[in-house]
């Protein structure tokens, strides 16, 4: 075959792919929530992390699923930490399920049902799915250069009590402290690049921890809605860090028991802080 001929039939099958890209329809509400399987990874003492995430394949509706016959782990306890709330799109490394050392063969399943369909995730510790940090770092969209062996987690708190109170419409003041170890550090100018392709190909607003606010400073805390009926307004959702210090207000919708999370980021690896919120009328 010439190189023509190839350049040809490439494009042909590029225009075809573009096609059926074309014919793909966004929507907004009334699909499903796919739970995901994210991989594992070992801790010191010898268990294990299952790392799970999920794909709300609503571009706008943010779905809440309390835990029980809607959503729900089997076998052994039917909670294991995991969200009721459910950001738009792909969400990853949401949350980690420690099991035992001798976990062994064992499955771990979550389950998901919503806007009639039942989807599941199976957490196992096959070896193909052993997670690093370099794994990590490119499924997160920072690129496949590997990463730091140095590189420890950020560390974060909350100032005050973990348990809150206030009323439907009431700003609750939420202060955090959070640290890095510089690494992989700050990156302006990678930043700026960032910036200018996202104004040229508009906001990244899929995965609502974007590991991209983190460049330019190397280190950004993010506060997120995890568990709760109603609606949460955060102010701001991503606080600036003066002397590593970020203060936020959080207000509620409907009343109610939520759990808020601050995320700490380094880019690659990220640390949470959770904040419950007893809301009453």
């Amino acid at each position: 075959m010439t190189r023509r001929l190839f350049a040809i039939k490439a494009a042909a099958v590029l225009l075809c792919l573009g096609s059926v890209a074309d014919a793909q329809t966004k929507f907004n509400s009334g699909q499903n929530v796919q739970p995901v399987f994210e991989g594992w990874e070992k801790n010191p003492d010898g268990s294990f992390n299952l790392m799970f995430g999920y794909l709300n394949r609503n571009y706008v509706e943010q779905p809440h699923v309390s835990v029980g016959t809607q959503n729900f782990f089997s076998p052994g306890e039917t909670d294991r930490g995991q969200p009721t709330h459910f950001y738009p799109r792909r969400q990853n490394y949401v949350f980690k399920v420690r099991v035992p050392a001798d976990f062994g063969d064992n499955d771990l399943i979550w389950t998901v049902t919503h806007n009639g369909r039942t989807d599941t995730a199976i957490g196992s510790l096959w070896p193909v799915w052993e997670v690093d940090d370099a794994v990590v770092k490119a499924n997160r969209g920072m690129g496949i250069s590997g990463a730091s062996v140095d590189n420890t987690a950020p560390r974060v708190s909350v100032e005050g009590a973990a348990q809150r109170s206030t009323r439907v419409g009431t700003a609750v003041t939420l202060a955090v402290m959070a640290a890095d170890d510089g690494i992989p550090g700050p990156n302006p100018e990678s930043a700026r690049r960032r910036g200018d392709r996202r104004g040229r190909l508009g906001p990244d607003t899929q995965n609502m921890l974007n590991p991209r606010a983190a460049v330019a400073t190397g280190l950004a805390v993010t506060w997120l809605h995890h568990r709760g009926q109603g609606a949460v307004t955060f102010d701001p959702s991503m606080p600036s860090l003066e002397g590593g210090r970020g203060v936020t207000t959080a207000t509620f919708s409907k009343p109610g028991t939520y759990i808020v999370r601050a995320v700490a980021d380094d880019t690659v690896l990220t640390t949470f802080v959770d904040v419950t919120v007893v809301v009453e009328r």
